[in-house]
């Protein structure tokens, strides 16, 4: 007679036997120690959006730079280990090209279809803006390492920025260029399409006239001009002590030498921006003050170290948007390891609740908001070199 086994009817005694080892086999699995499953390979993935096409491409290409020397450290050394995890940083970067709907679709393909767990960038405040809107609507942590504008982060829980905003740096020009250079007079050029630089030449403006300075001058432009003798001609004739360019670095230039063929030679003040002048063009801007987030002359180890790494690795010195997202990628790796979760909600509470971060840019604390305590610093251009003058602290 044929035996039945009332618990596997169409199985054979061998087809049971199998069964009865495999159950065996993945009790044993999971009977493995932790040690064992902290050695397994993990990916956490992070997005990066830069300005790579266009006027604006070196300062998005030191981004990348920044955060790509902050990556290779972290995994050379064997990857974040998170909950006795070993996780190796993946970069998705994508170029927003300097386009509000570029950008915009850039952080849609990071998140939907790279799966980011965040987001670093974009650079320019008038990219970052719109960004920044659609990643707190589907709540997917975003910080950029050098959007100033005040709108970036305003009313946002998951929206975070590495530096500075607006209003503080165009204060501390303005009471810079009164009180210690001693200037009566000003005049301001600026894009007045762009969210940065309006923003500034008017809290410049603002805090400048308050001081008791006056404004002779307050001339604007939109994004793409080239020529701007009708602007110089009216600052030229106001006579100013000081012109403000709280303009980016391309527009800078050809500002300044416009300026200068017209016989200009009055003192120049500058904005963050101005931390992305190459090197070879400084001597066209000698005596020239800006604030800034970054100075090479700071004397701590972790900005000396930098420095020398990044030099070694690219050849070339480092401006503050490499140094400002060099900070940002380890900010990032703090606040998973703090949280001990690389779930994008675990991040954003890990940014919020960061505290107090020694990095290459200086100190930045956050106390629950987007926007960290942080220093501005007073650099000063002489025979072409970029020299630390002052730090203003809030």
């Amino acid at each position: 007679m044929t035996p039945h086994f009332h618990f596997f009817p169409r199985l054979r005694p061998y087809a049971i036997l199998g069964l009865v080892c495999a159950w065996i086999v993945g009790l044993a699995a999971c009977a493995r120690p932790l040690a064992w499953q902290s050695s397994e390979s993990h990916d956490i993935h992070i997005g990066l959006i830069a300005t790579l096409t266009g006027e604006l491409a070196s300062s998005g290409r030191a981004m990348v730079q920044g955060a790509e020397l902050a990556a290779k450290q972290v995994n050379q050394a064997g990857g974040l280990e998170i909950d006795r995890q070993r996780y190796t940083v993946v970069l998705n970067t994508e170029d927003d090209q300097d386009n509000v709907d570029v950008a915009v679709h850039a952080a849609r393909k990071l998140i939907y279809q790279d799966n980011v767990q965040v987001i670093v960038g974009p650079q320019l405040s008038r990219n970052a803006i719109p960004v920044a809107k659609f990643v707190e609507t589907v709540q997917i942590p975003m910080i950029s390492p050098v959007s100033t504008n005040p709108e970036t982060t305003m009313g946002k829980r998951y929206v975070f920025r590495a530096t500075f905003i607006d209003p503080f740096q165009g204060q501390v020009m303005a009471q810079f260029a009164h009180h210690e250079l001693g200037a009566e007079t000003a005049a301001v050029l600026y894009d007045i399409a762009s969210a940065y630089n309006q923003g500034i030449a008017n809290v410049f403006r603002q805090v400048f006239e308050a001081e008791g300075g006056r404004v002779v001058a307050f001339e604007s432009y939109t994004t793409g001009e080239k020529t701007f003798d009708a602007q110089l001609a009216v600052i030229r004739d106001r006579n100013p002590t000081v012109l403000f360019l709280p303009n980016y670095v391309h527009e800078v230039l050809l500002q300044v030498k416009q300026a200068r063929a017209m016989g200009m030679n009055v003192t120049l003040l500058g904005a963050d921006a101005w931390g992305n002048i190459p090197a070879n063009q400084r001597q066209l801007v000698n005596g020239a003050f800006f604030t800034d987030l970054y100075s090479p002359d700071i004397q701590n180890p972790y900005t000396q170290a930098f420095i020398d790494q990044y030099q070694q690795r690219y050849g070339e010195e480092p401006g503050n948007a490499a140094a400002a997202t060099y900070d940002t990628l380890n900010i990032l790796f703090r606040a998973m390891q703090n949280q001990q979760k690389v779930d994008s909600e675990s991040i954003r509470q890990g940014l919020a609740t960061l505290g107090r971060y020694s990095g290459v840019t200086g100190t930045i604390e956050y106390r629950g908001t987007g926007d960290p305590i942080r220093s501005v610093i007073i650099s000063h251009i002489t025979d072409g070199h970029v020299h630390f003058l002052k730090q203003v602290d809030p």
